[in-house]
């Protein structure tokens, strides 16, 4: 029976994958990390509201949706609004805005749906996860990496020996190398002040594309293809990980309060 188990977890995983141009995403930690920090700074009125419309499940519990619904063939659409691809040096809408839509417009419609008098509650409910989700995946800066390289998908790398990419790397492999669980990590940070979450929160979500695009350029000069990447790559790199995933929880706490 666990042999069976596994075999049916390798299908599910391989199934996935399949067809999505980027397979990685920050991993079920680093998103319901974000999901957790945002919980910590919604208003109450709103964690209420959302409580309810989640039949009490948390926003960390669901912040994984967006990335279970993919071997879901109905939902195949939904691949490309995971990220948006710009060439460096870019901003949003220096090049045309793929028709299949993409990050921005991914969160835009999200809260449009969340906002409306008129959406159902079974909408709501679906774009809200999706909203969680996606505001994560803002905040992973191969998300809003090179369409060349597919977001460094293609810079082969390995990580403490075993193959690995660019990425991979900043997806999930320094995260899960922390040893630590969401609530672990969300924990751990220290408490902000009111003025240091308005700095953080301040901007419209372009401006915040913008803010991770200043950290791609690191991490496309941070590692070349064929690279050995372990420690010393931990250690220079990962404070900028944790950042990134309080910059989303902080920021996805502003945009429910928005919504609710």
């Amino acid at each position: 029976m666990k042999k069976i188990a596994f075999i049916l977890t390798l299908l599910i995983t391989s199934i996935s994958f399949a067809g999505n141009e980027n397979p990685f995403f920050w991993g079920p930690t680093g998103h319901r990390v974000v999901g957790e920090v945002a919980s910590k700074y919604i208003k109450k009125s709103t964690a209420r509201k959302i409580e309810k419309l989640l039949d009490g499940h948390s926003i960390a519990e669901v912040a994984t949706h967006a990335d279970d619904i993919k071997s879901d063939k109905r939902f195949k659409g939904f691949g490309p609004w995971h990220y948006v691809n710009m060439e460096l040096g870019k901003s949003y809408g220096d090049d045309p805005v793929s028709e299949k839509g993409d990050l921005v417009k991914a969160i835009d419609t999200c809260m449009t749906v969340l906002k409306s008098d008129t959406s159902s509650r079974e909408d709501k409910q679906f774009y809200l996860k999706l909203l969680i989700h996606f505001v994560g995946d803002l905040h992973q800066p191969m998300h809003v990496g090179r369409s060349e390289d597919l977001g460094g998908n293609k810079i082969k790398v390995t990580w403490f020996g075993d193959k690995s990419n660019l990425h991979r790397v900043w997806d999930s492999d320094m995260i899960n190398g922390y040893e630590m669980s969401y609530t672990e990590i969300a924990d751990n940070y220290p408490k902000l002040t009111r003025r240091q979450v308005k700095f953080l929160q301040k901007g419209s979500v372009l401006d915040w594309v913008a803010d991770t695009q200043k950290l791609v350029e690191e991490v496309y000069a941070s590692a070349e293809d064929g690279d050995k990447l372990s420690y010393l790559y931990m250690y220079e790199n990962f404070p900028k990980v944790k950042v990134q995933l309080e910059k989303g929880g902080v920021r996805l706490a502003k945009m429910l309060d928005e919504a609710f």
